[in-house]
């Protein structure tokens, strides 16, 4: 990885895994396995807050915490976080209603033959944010991810010192 911008890798390889984890949070609440969930928004874990969690720790672990991009990141993640669980899930909670909605709206329909109302043939998505516990969820796995790397960073660095290669 020594030509590759590990902070990138770092943040994206948490993404992945924080997706591919929805996979089994999904079968343990559910009893079955759903491989759609790892391409899905929402879900357990946060995938937004992995991947931010993990590249905040991962500069403030190299960088310090008093560093301009430690602060860039943490400040960033923030907003990530607090999108993903504030207006994102809000929308999906709207979104719920209105799909509730159009529902009652077939069935009054079939009820008032007058009454035309053609129904949409795909409802809005409603899963779009997340509770809490799964932004939570996400940034514990994205700090402890971002410090991982930058120890095995931190250690690649200590073998290079000891024995420099070639290049």
């Amino acid at each position: 990885m020594k030509n590759m911008n590990r902070g990138i890798i770092t943040a994206l390889g948490a993404i992945g895994i924080a997706q591919g984890l929805k996979v089994l949070t999904h079968k343990k609440l559910t009893g079955k396995w759903d491989w759609k969930q790892a391409f899905t928004t929402g879900g357990m874990p946060s995938s937004h807050s992995a991947g931010v969690a993990a590249l905040a720790s991962y500069v403030a672990a190299n960088k310090g915490t008093r560093h301009t991009e430690t602060a860039v990141a943490v400040v960033f993640g923030t907003i990530v976080m607090y999108d993903a669980q504030g207006i994102r899930r809000h929308t999906g909670e709207i979104a719920q209603l209105v799909n509730d909605l159009e529902d009652s709206f077939v069935a009054i329909s079939g009820d008032f033959p007058s009454f035309e109302y053609v129904q949409r043939e795909v409802e809005l998505k409603e899963l779009l944010g997340h509770q809490p516990v799964e932004v939570l969820g996400g940034a514990i796995l994205g700090v402890f991810l971002g410090l991982l790397s930058a120890k095995i960073e931190n250690k690649e660095r200590e073998v290079e010192k000891i024995s420099p290669t070639m290049d």
